[in-house]
Order: structure tokens, then sequence, then C-alpha cells
């Protein structure tokens, strides 16, 4: 498992501000907020062929699972025409501040990196598991500790840091719905 959170910043490309936020990011593609990403009827033999896993038949449930295995420290696909139209089109409530010019792109990406510490910060106090999705992981290993009767110092420092992680979802990128409990508390 890698310890890096890489972000997506080899590119020769003269990017907006919106795309260097986004490419910067690349939460969205290596399964730290979304479990799937929702794919077109017209999109399935595209993202076949490039590799990715379909998963669903039924319009509403058909995707691919995230982390995204094209994602390698950054999209290969980002700015071509197969860029599945989910990506393409989801934007997390940071990338609004940017695009409305609400929120500088130097403090967006100082968001990101403080996100992307936190992230780091938990997996490495995460149980050992062959399940590579994030957000899978930290939302198991927080159902576990709720149903432990005693806690130790180091599980209520996990589930305190866990709180500040999906709090940032939540405030800074408008991502809910992980663990309930945690974000009644906010």
């Amino acid at each position: 498992m890698q310890d890096m959170i890489p972000a997506m910043t080899d590119t020769n490309e003269i990017l907006s501000p919106a795309d260097t936020l986004c490419v910067t990011c690349g939460l969205c593609c290596t399964g730290h907020l979304f479990l799937w990403a929702k794919l077109k009827s017209v999109e399935v033999q595209t993202v076949r062929g490039l590799g990715l896993n379909v998963l669903g038949v039924e319009p509403e449930n058909r995707g691919f699972g995230l982390p995204c295995p094209l994602w390698a420290g950054k999209c290969p696909i980002h700015t071509s025409p197969d860029y599945p139209h989910a990506c393409r089109t989801y934007k997390c409530k940071l990338l609004k501040q940017v695009i409305d010019e609400s929120t500088p792109l130097s403090e967006a990406l100082d968001i990101i990196e403080q996100i992307k510490d936190r992230i780091k910060e938990l997996k490495t106090l995460l149980p050992a598991s062959p399940n590579n999705n994030f957000r899978e992981r930290l939302v198991a290993h927080l159902e576990h500790l709720d149903e432990l009767s005693t806690l130790g110092d180091s599980d209520r420092q996990f589930q305190q840091k866990a709180a500040e992680l999906l709090s940032f979802y939540r405030k800074q990128l408008g991502v809910k719905g992980l663990f309930e409990r945690l974000e009644e508390d906010d």
C-alpha cells in the first residue's frame, strides 16, 4: 500500500485554476471520497477498452470502482474525450469556490494538502487490509470501534482524527455520508 497520496502534476499543458485544483487533488480518483463513479451507457465500451471494470447493468447502478485503476499519480485521460462524464462534471464544494473565484487557488491547494496530510496520518493507523479503498477501510474500522464496549486511548485518538477528516470532507469538499455518527457532532 502506498503511503503517499500522489498528485497529478506532470503535465505540459497550461491549465485553468479549476483544472489545476482538480488534477492536483485527485481525491475523487483515489477512492478517498467515493466508492465508485457512475457511467453513461455510451461510455461502457470505451471505459472497458481502457481497462476499467464496469460494475452493474442498470443505468442507476452502472459505473466503475474506485480507486480508479488508471490513476498513477495523475489521470492519463483527464483531457481526453474518453474522460467519463461523471469525472468531467463532478465539482466538489472547493472546486466550485475556485471556479466562482470566492476561494483563491493557492488557498484551495493548501486545504487539499491539509486533507491529504490527515489521510496519510489515518492510513498509518488503520489496520492492514487487502481492501485498497481508503473510504471503505476507514468506515469499517470506525464501525468496529463503535462495536467495542471500551476504547483505549489510541482508539479514541483515531476516532478524533477521523472526525476531523470527515469534517474537512463536509466543510471543504461538501462530501458527507461516510460515517453518520461522527457527522452528527458537527
